[in-house]
Order: C-alpha cells, then sequence, then structure tokens
C-alpha cells in the first residue's frame, strides 16, 4: 500500500488491540476515511465487502446502500480502513485460480443451493473441530439478508441458512464483532470478501489465527436487498413467496413455494448493479481455501476447487465419512465464465483506460 508524504503507516502490532491509538502525522489534517472516500468509493470501486468497518471509531457505516461515512465520530488518522481495504491501489484478480483438486459433489446430508457443498464444508469443520463457529448468510420473510452463527451441522437444515441470497450481507462487520472472542470461525463470502479477508489477515496476525477456513462463493454480481426486492416486486415476483433464487445460463431465477417460476435476464438487471461489481474481474474467489459454485457441475451438483491442505483435509474426511457424492467438474465452463466476467468488468472501465491513453 502507497501511503501519502506525511502520513504514519499502520503497524501490524498496533492492530491487534483495537482501538488503535496512533495518529497520522499531516499537517493538512486531512484523515483516513477521506483518502478512502476519494480513492475508493467516490471512484466507484467500491466492493461492499465491508472490510473498512474495522474502524476502531466505527466511522464507516455499511448499510444497503453505498459506503458512507459518519466525521463527526471523529477519525483518528490510523490508516487502517485503507490499510485492508481490496480495492485500494486495486489491482484485479481473475481466472479460476490456482486449485490442487477439482470436482462436482452433492451433499447427502443438506438441502441448499445446487449441491449444498459450502453447508456441507462447514459442518464437516465443526464436526472436525476446525472451527468453532461459521459465520452464515440468512434471510427473512422479505428475502432481507442477515449473519447468523452456526454451532452445528443441525442448525444448516434449516433453508432459511442455506442457499445465495445474492444481496450483500454485514459478515465482515460481524467478524470484527466477534475476532477476538478466541473462537475459530468459518468465513463464507463473495470473492471481494475473502479478498478482504486475506488483506486483514496480512495486517493482523489475529484474523489469520482466529479464521483458519475461508469459503469463496462462484459471484458475477451482487445487489443491494432493497433494490433487488422493488425491482423483482416491480416485475410481478413478490420475494415474500420465494423460496430459492439462482442465476443460471445468464437468468435471474426466483423458485416460489408453489412451485412456480420468475425469470429474468441478468443482462435486463443492469440498473441496478453496483458500481463496484462493474470493475471486478474475480468470478472464483481465488484467494479462498476451497470456491463453491453451480457453474461447471450437472444440475443438483456443485464445483468445488480445493485450493489449500486444510480444504483437502475436510474433503477427505467428508469422503471417508460417505457424506458426499461426487462427479466431475467441467472445468471449460468455468474458465469460460471466468473470461466472460473479464470481458464484462474490464479495469480500468473503457472509457478512463481511452482517456489515459
Amino acid at each position: 500500500m502507497t501511503i501519502p508524504k506525511g502520513w504514519v503507516s499502520i503497524e501490524v502490532k498496533e492492530l491487534e488491540d483495537l482501538p488503535c491509538l496512533r495518529f497520522a502525522e499531516k499537517p493538512d489534517r486531512r484523515s483516513s476515511w477521506r483518502l478512502l472516500k476519494e480513492k475508493v468509493v467516490d471512484a466507484g470501486i467500491c466492493s461492499h465487502c465491508g472490510t473498512c468497518t474495522i474502524c476502531p471509531v466505527d466511522l464507516i457505516i455499511l448499510e444497503d446502500r453505498p459506503l458512507d461515512f459518519d466525521p463527526k465520530k471523529g477519525c483518528m488518522g490510523c490508516g487502517v480502513c485503507v490499510a485492508v481495504c481490496p480495492r485500494y491501489n486495486y489491482v484485479p484478480l481473475n481466472g479460476p485460480g490456482e486449485y490442487t483438486e477439482a470436482l462436482a459433489g452433492r451433499s447427502k446430508r443438506f438441502a441448499g443451493q445446487d449441491g449444498a457443498m459450502v453447508s456441507e464444508f462447514m459442518a464437516a469443520a465443526l464436526e472436525m473441530r476446525l472451527i468453532d463457529v461459521a459465520l452464515f448468510v440468512a434471510r427473512d420473510e422479505f428475502f432481507r439478508p442477515f449473519v447468523v452463527h452456526v454451532r452445528s451441522a443441525d442448525e444448516l437444515l434449516d433453508r432459511k441458512v442455506t442457499g445465495t441470497k445474492y444481496s450483500f450481507a454485514s459478515v465482515m462487520p460481524e467478524l470484527h464483532r466477534i475476532i477476538k472472542r478466541g473462537d475459530r470461525i468459518g468465513f463464507v463470502g463473495t470473492p471481494c470478501m475473502i479478498s478482504g479477508l486475506r488483506k486483514v489477515q496480512n495486517k493482523i496476525p489475529l484474523y489469520k489465527k482466529n479464521v483458519p477456513l475461508a469459503v469463496a462463493l462462484f459471484c458475477t454480481e451482487n445487489f443491494y436487498w432493497h433494490q433487488l426486492y422493488e425491482f423483482l416486486k416491480e416485475r410481478g415476483a413478490d420475494l415474500r413467496e420465494a423460496e430459492k433464487t439462482d442465476i443460471t445460463k445468464g437468468n435471474f431465477i426466483v423458485t416460489f413455494r408453489d412451485g412456480s417460476e420468475f425469470s429474468i435476464p441478468v443482462k435486463e438487471m443492469e440498473e441496478i448493479v453496483p458500481e463496484g461489481c462493474h470493475v471486478c474481474q474475480d468470478f472464483s474467489g481465488v484467494e479462498a481455501d476451497v470456491s463453491i459454485g453451480s457453474v461447471g457441475s450437472d444440475p443438483g451438483f456443485s464445483t468445488v476447487l480445493i485450493r489449500t491442505p486444510v480444504a483437502k483435509k475436510i474433503l477427505d474426511f467428508m469422503l471417508k465419512k460417505d457424506y458426499i457424492e461426487t462427479g466431475k467438474a467441467k472445468m471449460k465452463i468455468v474458465q469460460k465464465l471466468c473470461d466472460y466476467k473479464i470481458k464484462i468488468h474490464p479495469y480500468p472501465p473503457k472509457g478512463e483506460s481511452e482517456e489515459s491513453s
């Protein structure tokens, strides 16, 4: 990270015992949040991952709208928000990433999105005592997301906890809130959230120690809940009656409790795609321990990309226990979607790159 002249960069050890007590030496009294606002939020590249909510004075506001700030809280100038932001000095990640094994999987214990392999991975990690709690995103009757703590496999039988919500959730603020409890935490998130996690883990050893498992969800775009809800409602799809939401073959599909479906091309949802998604090229979550999504697998299965030894250890455990059914992942299809995301999300955006040249 490049810190402007006249600033004091954040030191790793000082972040372990928040709140941080170090002040930046800046004659013009510019504060850290202003730099984040200028270079990330106002620049239209904020991913809404929430990593910056580590702010020790709670100046950064993460809600169901673009990131905002409350200067009255009094910025300490510690610089931690820019230090952990994955979009500050942004260099896009893309492609399938490195992996040691690729397979299609389906849980024999859980019903979830496609093969329910995210639920199965976390349930197995809990059973193996690799983690004490997993942070999941559940939904209310309006399909509005909220974060829950899962400590047993039985809790993953609740269909409101499993499945993809396609809306931003405050997972990272919740991680910040509980990180010092001592629990070993399983983290599930979109690729941008995984990038935020890795950034903070590189800066603060406590996060690396207490978050031993990170699971990425394949992702093309995400949405603000209120915009998604209203957009679908205006077109006759009431999420209060929904059983499941999915994105398949370029279509956003809502499956209702009566078995009927509503489908709309994702291209027609462009008006509600957040700015930060337009510059994201990471479809597969290349920095995760394991990446999971429906693309590249037969219906009812999930594609699973094993990237690290801890993920391999969990996979071997699930196979030994006969918890999953496996098949072959079609990596050419995964590669195709990775390439497609690069194509539709150029960075710098075409207009900017043309101006700079």
